[in-house]
């Protein structure tokens, strides 16, 4: 699997915005945001750097490629 480097929840948190997602709740350390059209919500803990996995399973959930995940999160 082909990693995107490190990522803090704050920075994935700007491109979940830029994609259209919208913050709904907190429960604990795990934030959930919503986008018309998904099956199922976004989570996302709230530590340093996000783990890999959960990032590439929040993009295949949001239909997005690495690359352009890539290219959006360097603008931030």
């Amino acid at each position: 699997m082909d990693q995107v480097g490190k990522v803090s929840w704050q920075r994935f948190e700007k491109f979940l915005f830029e994609v259209g997602c919208e913050f709904k709740s907190q429960e604990s350390r795990h934030r959930k945001y919503k986008k018309d059209g998904l099956q199922r919500p976004i989570i996302v803990p709230t530590v340093k750097e996000i783990p890999d996995f959960i990032i590439h399973n929040n993009l295949r959930t949001l239909g997005i490629p690495r690359g352009k995940f890539k290219k959006i999160i360097e603008r931030h």
